[in-house]
């Protein structure tokens, strides 16, 4: 007989209050909780949604100035000078879902906040939140533990108009976070390229922009542009862009403030018009691939009501922007075409050299898919996975899947042996993989090897294709294992340098050490890990305990069992993380490049 069902009647209906809704269901309005070692994590979500409420006032002509302090505990301060949130609507305003003045389009025209969520979210998710308004010379304040009212205050002051902000997130939701000052660094840039005039003062250092997107590119381009960018600026649309020597395109696209990592309808948009006024003003049809090769540009967009694929508006999805963007874009590139003839030459001349380069590829592609073809159906060194993500539709909750890339038999037979076969893959390397920094992209299709990684992460036509989540460099912790690991960080960044951008690159951290006596057991990541339980293990009294350490030379001598532990649900990845594009192109020279003089100091130095 099957089980009684447990008893359902009124007493089992619940409801929460705003608050306590956040609080139960952080990951509907915040994405991943995390510990603030990746960019995307909740902390740097609740920063951003503080901030963003200080930009709006700036972008809405109150206030030139934000100041923002984090102690080394966690505690966040966000003082700006615009209006102040009205003094009667204080409480309210940072603890009930849907109030706020953002709903007013009178008030805030184009608002990078959640639109009457964000506070609130911060408010419910901190052990510690309260804010003050300060207006004509009166203040009202409202303190809160993890969303619950403690206390109130207002009368007299002599600040001037504004709000602050002070929040220390929940341990209780992010355990043992910390802000790190480099993603705190990057996000306060955007924010001032994306609002030119605006000074953020992160305590004594200051972020400012004068020329908006245009210093954010030349940051990004780092003098390698082929020319001068082409620039626009209009009340709803900005844009500035380049070509670059590189393979791929690379963008930076906002919507309202927010940077959009997956792009949407508004990239979509701009990237067709750059097409389309490359082919107008030349009067000829080059392909978008021929045209869009090496761009690298920015965009910001703003909008009066941005429709977003998550909470976390990683990417916009409004279609009736599309026409409006296309056309203001196509105008902009053709009359800037029009008017430079300089320009318009080096624009012509990259674009016919991608397409000279295409043709070029045409025939060895096609020699490349006839020989992999007669060799196996399969992929010979590929042990897929049964799940792959469904990219095109966003509502399925999908499982995220990854494959990792190994050296050798021995140690893709050990993840072979442990891993998940619904959700985790394996794709073993022959051997070293080959230098290609500086090669041309004849050479991805007469490289066996590195044509067969394409083809089974599925990015020969483009990067959205990629059949899964996360691609994993599992290598030793060894000499050669760096080596080989750099080695394909430079063939990712070569030819397919959106894959790291997006964040779809991890280095697989692996145990160098195992500790262990009668009673315990334990895997350590350093030295210092293993000298310190090494120590424990043996014990404070006078007779020591003995200590058995084993050294993992490789992958392969971790035995199956114990390496499930390490790729199942505690697995400990490494983003890879990219800095500006002139930033790569300067790291790969330096350590894939030709042998120099200075490289070989360096080396001898760090060796030493």
């Amino acid at each position: 007989m099957p089980p009684k069902p447990p008893v359902y009647d009124e007493s089992k209906v619940k409801t929460l209050s705003s608050l306590e809704h956040i609080r139960k269901r952080p990951g509907m309005y915040i994405g991943r909780l995390g510990s603030g070692s990746h960019p995307d994590d909740g902390i740097y979500i609740l920063l951003k949604e503080v901030i963003d409420n200080s930009v709006d006032e700036f972008i809405m002509g109150a206030g030139q100035r934000v100041n923002v302090s984090i102690t080394e505990e966690g505690r966040v301060f966000v003082r700006d000078f615009g209006r102040g949130i009205p003094l009667g609507k204080v409480v309210e305003c940072v603890s009930r879902i849907n109030t706020g003045a953002k709903y007013s389009t009178d008030v805030f025209q184009f608002s990078v906040g959640l639109n009457g969520v964000g506070t609130k979210a911060v408010n419910a998710m901190s052990a510690f939140f309260k804010v003050t308004a300060y207006r004509e010379g009166e203040y009202a304040s409202a303190t809160f533990s993890s969303g619950i009212l403690s206390d109130q205050e207002s009368g007299k002051t002599d600040e001037p108009n504004g709000t602050l902000i002070e929040f220390l997130p929940d341990h209780e939701l992010f355990q043992d976070f910390r802000f790190d000052p480099e993603f705190v660094d990057k996000r306060l840039w955007r924010y001032a390229y994306l609002n030119a005039g605006l000074k953020i003062y992160l305590d004594k250092t200051c972020y400012f922009s004068k020329n908006g997107l245009l210093d954010l590119l030349d940051k990004e381009l780092g003098g390698q542009g082929i020319y001068d960018p082409i620039y626009y600026q209009d009340q709803t649309l900005e844009f500035a862009f380049s070509h670059s020597e590189g393979y791929s395109d690379t963008y930076y696209s906002f919507v309202n403030g927010t940077y959009t990592s997956e792009g949407g309808t508004h990239l979509s948009a701009f990237r067709e018009g750059v097409l389309k006024g490359v082919n107008e003003f030349s009067n000829k049809k080059f392909s978008a691939n021929d045209v869009r090769e090496g761009i690298v540009g920015t965009l910001s967009v703003k909008i009066i009501e941005p429709v977003f694929e998550s909470q976390t508006k990683n990417k916009l999805g409004n279609t009736d922007i599309r026409a409006w963007i296309v056309n203001k874009v196509k105008d902009a590139v053709s009359s800037a075409m029009y008017k430079d003839s300089e320009l318009a030459d080096r624009i012509l001349e990259k674009v016919q050299r991608n397409q000279k380069i295409r043709k070029e590829l045409q025939s060895v592609r096609k020699e490349a898919k006839a020989k992999a073809k007669k060799v196996a159906l399969k992929i010979p060194q590929l042990k897929d996975c049964k799940h792959h993500p469904k990219r095109n539709e966003p509502s399925a909750k999908d499982r995220e899947n990854m494959i990792f890339i190994t050296e050798g038999q021995s140690a893709a037979g050990s993840i072979v042996s442990s891993r998940d076969p619904l959700t985790q893959a394996v794709f073993s390397l022959k051997g070293k993989p080959m230098n290609v920094f500086g090669q041309k992209l004849a050479l991805l299709y007469k490289n066996e090897e590195m044509y067969s990684l394409m083809r089974a992460l599925n990015i020969e036509e483009s990067i959205t294709d990629l059949r899964f989540d996360k691609v994993i460099l599992a290598t030793d912790a060894d000499v050669d294992g760096l080596h080989i690991r750099n080695l394909l960080l430079t063939f990712f960044l070569h030819y397919f340098e959106p894959l790291v951008k997006l964040g779809h690159v991890y280095i697989l951290e692996t145990p160098i050490f195992r500790v262990r006596n009668k009673e315990e057991t334990h895997y350590c990541y350093s030295e210092k890990e293993k000298d310190e339980f090494t120590r424990t293990l043996q014990g404070k009294g006078k007779v020591k305990k003995a200590v058995e350490t084993t050294r993992f030379k490789g992958l392969g001598e971790i035995s199956p069992k114990e390496f499930k532990q390490f790729i199942g649900p505690d697995i400990i990845l490494k983003q890879v993380d990219m800095g500006s594009v002139s930033e790569v192109s300067e790291v790969l020279s330096f350590y894939m490049g030709k042998n120099t003089p200075d490289r070989k100091t360096y080396i001898m130095e760090n060796l030493l």
